[in-house]
């Protein structure tokens, strides 16, 4: 069988002496693994598509379970990103979370589509670190399953409170007056509007939000604390990205 598409590389390794392993996030196929015969060659024409933040134009070709990339056309490289440390760092941390959350044989348009915008938005540094990945870590947690429910006070059914409580734990918020009865934390109003945006809004407006920089100090701790607590695992490239910044 052979599949013809274009995908991310969100992650890479290298096997014998000029191949690679690469998983790939296809528009229409999800997460995909696959094998790709001399890409480390320098003389190879699927060096720079098949290496890890390249988007390209993919033939692959199934053959006893396994697929193989035949041929590959670069389309976006994300070279500025590369020379970044803080925002290479950001980005090994995006692959990482597709890794994790995109699906595997299903479509996966939405997901890329958010990748690329967020990798387009970092390598052109157009926003603030802090706004893109709480951004990119939201929306993926809600188009993967992990939506929280922020369109009011679970308790009252209160659209706005000056401070509300939003719980990791179950993705509810409740006002300054309601009781959570589980581990909560304060989010002031302008925060939750925010992350009430990232949530529901259509893709193209998706960035067009503004928090003073304490308010993007809270929404990065806020949904970072929700996704660590939604995913019950360690990200090794977020760990990185928190000793460089």
């Amino acid at each position: 069988m052979r599949l013809n598409t274009e995908g991310l590389i969100i992650r890479e390794s290298q096997t014998g002496e000029a191949d690679r392993i690469v998983t790939v996030l296809t528009r229409d196929h999800g997460v995909v693994r696959a094998f790709v015969r001399g890409a480390r060659s320098v003389k190879s024409k699927k060096l720079s598509a098949t290496q890890l933040l390249s988007y390209a134009r993919l033939s692959l070709f199934m053959n006893r379970d396994a697929y193989t990339i035949d041929e590959a056309e670069p389309i976006e490289v994300f070279f500025k990103v590369r020379g970044d440390i803080v925002r290479v760092s950001l980005a090994m941390y995006f692959c990482e979370l597709l890794a994790e959350l995109a699906p595997e044989g299903d479509d996966a348009s939405e997901i890329l589509s958010l990748a690329l915008n967020s990798l387009y938005l970092l390598s052109g540094n157009r926003l603030p670190t802090q706004q893109l990945k709480a951004v990119f870590e939201l929306r993926l947690l809600c188009l993967a399953g992990y939506m929280p429910n922020l369109v009011a006070c679970a308790g009252c059914e209160a659209y706005s409170d000056e401070v509300m409580q939003f719980s990791p734990g179950s993705g509810l918020l409740w006002c300054g007056k309601c009781d959570p009865k589980q581990p909560a934390r304060p989010v002031e109003i302008g925060v939750v509007t925010a992350m009430r945006h990232i949530c529901y809004a259509e893709p193209a407006k998706l960035f067009s939000f503004k928090l003073s920089p304490k308010g993007l100090a809270s929404l990065e701790e806020t949904v970072q604390n929700y996704l660590l607590t939604q995913t019950q695992r360690r990200y090794k490239s977020l760990e990185f990205y928190r000793s460089v910044t």
